[in-house]
C-alpha cells in the first residue's frame, strides 16, 4: 500500500491561503480519482479541492475553520501499487535542478518574515497573516487582539472573527462619540436623519446571518461607491435583426455545437468590439496613476442559487469568435450556478457586463466593479411601435429594443468617453448583418 498528501493547490497569484469550510470525506472514506475532498473558501471564491488518486482517506491534517496555506498537506489518502511521489519531493528535486526556484523561494520566506513582524501578539494564540494583516489595517492593538474570542480550532480567531470585531467596535465609537456630544438647542422642527433611526425588532421579526460571500459583495460594493465617482448613460439599440438572425440560426447551431446561443455572446462581441475602440475605458485606477490594459477581459456577472452574484472573467474576449465566445458565456455560467469556479476564473477582468433584462428590468445604474472604471447593464429586450426612416418616408413598426445602461468612474472617464464608448457599442449591435454565417 502506498500513501498520497493530498496538498492545498496553487489557486491564483493573488490567493496565498485557504479556510477549511467542510470536509466531504471522512477518515476511510472511499475515494475516486477527481472525486471532491474538502471544500474551501478564500477571499475571492469558493472551491473544492478534489483527490489525484483512487484510495481510502487515511488521515485529516486540519479541522473547519482552519486556515491553510498554499501548499500545504490537506489528508493522507491511501491507495494499491508503488509509492506515489509527493509534491514535497518533487518540489525538492526541480530546487535542486532549478536556481531560480530557489530564489523565489527565499523572496517568499523573507515576505512572510516582513508580514509576520508587521503585527506581533504578545498571547501564545496562533494568528493567520489573513487575520494579522485585517488588524494591522484596521488598528486593532494587541491587547484587543487577545481579547477575541475565536470560533476557529483551539480558540483560534478567524477572518469572521475580527471582522466582527471591528464592525461592533465602529458602532460603540459611534455610540461614545454621540454620547460625548455637547448638549445644544435642537430646532423645534428639525426631523431626524433617516440614518439616525434605531432599528426595531419585534419578536415576529427574523434575524438572518449574512452569508461570507454576502459579506463580501456587500463590502466591496459600499468600497466602490466611496472610492469612483459614479455617473451613468443610456441608450436605447434596436436589436431587431439580432433578434431574427438568432431565431433563424439558434436550432442549427445547437445540432452543431451543442450549445444554446442566447443573446448574452452576440451582446459580449459586441462590447469587446467597442473596448478595442476605446481603450481608454480598459483601464484601472491606482493612485494617482492609471493603468491601460493590453488584454480584454469581460467580466460577466452570473446569479448563484442563493441569490448572490459571481463575476468569471472571459479572458481575451477580443480574439473570441462568436462559436468561442457563446463556449465561454455557456461553461462560466453553468459552472457558476454548480459552484465550481476556479480562482483564476473570476481574476483578472478589466470590463464588466451584468445582464438585468434577466429579471425583466429594462435599465439598471450597475456599481462600478473595482479597480475597474466601467460596467454596463444589458435591459430586457422590448417589442415596442418605433418610427421607422425609410427613402419613400417614415412609418411606424414593431421593432425589438432595448436599453443599454453604462457606469462609469467620472474621476477618469469623462462624459464625452463614456457616451461614446455605449454609442459604439449600440452601433455594433443595430449594424449586425443578417446574412452572417457561423
Amino acid at each position: 500500500m502506498a500513501k498520497f498528501e493530498l496538498r492545498l493547490p496553487k489557486m491564483g497569484e493573488s490567493v496565498a491561503e485557504a479556510t477549511i469550510t467542510s470536509w466531504l470525506k471522512e477518515v476511510g472514506d472511499t475515494i475516486e480519482l477527481d472525486e471532491a475532498v474538502v471544500e474551501i473558501a478564500t477571499d475571492k471564491v469558493d472551491s473544492e479541492v478534489p483527490s489525484e488518486v483512487e484510495g481510502v482517506l487515511l488521515e485529516k491534517r486540519f479541522d473547519v475553520d482552519d486556515v491553510v496555506q498554499v501548499g500545504d498537506v490537506l489528508a493522507i489518502i491511501e491507495t494499491e501499487g508503488e509509492d506515489i511521489p509527493s509534491t514535497s519531493s518533487i518540489a525538492t528535486e526541480i530546487m535542486e535542478t532549478n536556481q531560480p526556484v530557489e530564489h523565489v523561494e527565499q523572496t517568499i520566506s523573507i515576505a512572510r518574515e516582513t508580514v509576520s513582524s508587521a503585527f506581533t501578539s504578545n498571547d501564545s494564540r496562533f494568528y493567520s497573516p489573513l487575520v494579522k494583516n485585517i488588524a494591522k489595517e484596521e488598528g486593532v492593538s494587541q491587547e484587543e487582539l487577545g481579547a477575541i474570542n475565536g470560533t476557529g480550532k483551539d480558540g483560534r480567531v478567524t477572518k469572521n472573527d475580527i471582522l466582527d470585531y471591528v464592525e461592533s467596535r465602529a458602532g460603540k465609537s459611534r455610540e461614545i462619540q454621540q454620547e460625548q456630544k455637547p448638549i445644544v438647542p435642537v430646532p423645534p422642527i428639525q426631523m431626524p436623519k433617516a440614518s439616525d433611526a434605531p432599528i426595531v425588532t419585534s419578536g415576529e421579526d427574523e434575524i438572518i446571518e449574512m452569508t461570507r460571500m454576502g459579506k463580501l459583495i456587500a463590502h466591496h460594493m459600499v468600497e466602490s461607491v466611496q472610492t469612483s465617482a459614479h455617473v451613468q448613460s443610456f441608450i436605447e439599440a434596436d436589436v431587431t435583426k439580432i433578434w431574427n438572425w438568432r431565431k433563424k440560426v439558434k436550432d442549427t447551431f445547437m445540432k452543431r455545437e451543442g450549445e444554446n446561443l442566447t443573446f448574452t455572446p452576440i451582446f459580449m462581441e459586441a462590447i469587446a468590439k467597442a473596448l478595442r475602440d476605446f481603450p481608454m475605458m480598459n483601464i484601472s485606477v491606482k493612485g494617482d496613476t492609471i493603468i491601460k490594459k493590453k488584454n480584454i477581459n469581460l467580466g460577466m456577472a452570473a446569479s448563484l442559487p442563493d441569490g448572490n452574484l459571481i463575476v468569471p472573467v472571459i479572458k481575451n474576449a477580443d480574439q473570441l469568435n462568436l462559436v468561442g465566445m457563446t463556449k465561454q458565456v455557456n461553461d462560466l455560467a453553468n459552472r457558476a450556478r454548480l459552484n465550481q469556479l476556479k480562482p483564476d476564473e473570476i481574476q483578472g477582468g478589466t470590463y464588466t457586463v451584468t445582464n438585468v433584462g434577466t429579471f425583466g428590468s429594462i435599465m439598471g445604474t450597475p456599481i462600478i466593479n473595482q479597480p475597474q472604471v466601467g460596467i454596463l447593464a444589458l435591459g430586457a429586450i422590448r417589442k415596442v411601435p418605433a418610427v421607422i426612416e425609410t427613402p419613400e418616408g417614415d412609418f411606424i413598426g414593431i421593432r425589438y429594443k432595448m436599453f443599454l445602461s453604462h457606469s462609469y468612474d467620472h474621476r477618469v472617464v469623462n462624459g464625452a468617453l463614456g457616451g461614446q464608448f455605449v454609442r459604439a457599442v449600440k452601433d455594433y449591435l443595430e449594424a449586425w448583418d443578417i446574412n452572417r454565417e457561423i
